[in-house]
């Protein structure tokens, strides 16, 4: 796949709720997920595995109530970032959160590589 159709089909499978599949058909099996901040599982997984782990924990502690994610925007041939707009409530507390984060991907040999994620602190 090329970066635009890597880049793309990120961007719909998130807004359609593919976002589990696509793990497995756009990311690198050694590729590492990069967090702004330690929220309690350290900064940096590494491996599909780990970063599969982390969507379940997502999905497993936070549920969505609102949001909106950009298009993609391309930077040379390797990389693109996208915009995550989202509302939610944590599951256990039932605390509700906005939040926004710039997502920018990593792509080499057709799969992305690595993901950066930024946002406040």
């Amino acid at each position: 796949m090329t970066l635009n159709e890597i880049a793309k089909e990120l961007v719909a499978g998130c807004r359609e709720g593919r976002t589990m599949e696509n793990l497995d058909r756009l990311y690198a099996e050694n590729a590492v997920s990069v967090e702004a901040a330690d929220q309690g599982m350290g900064r940096e997984t590494a491996g599909l595995e780990g970063i599969r782990g982390k969507h379940a924990w997502w999905d497993a502690n936070m549920e969505m109530t609102g949001g909106s994610i950009s298009d993609p925007m391309l930077h040379g041939d390797d990389r693109f970032a996208v915009i995550f707009e989202a509302q939610g409530r944590e599951r256990a507390s039932g605390n509700s959160f906005d939040m926004k984060e710039v997502a920018v991907y990593h792509v080499a040999d057709g799969r992305i590589v690595r993901e950066e994620f930024f946002y406040a602190t």
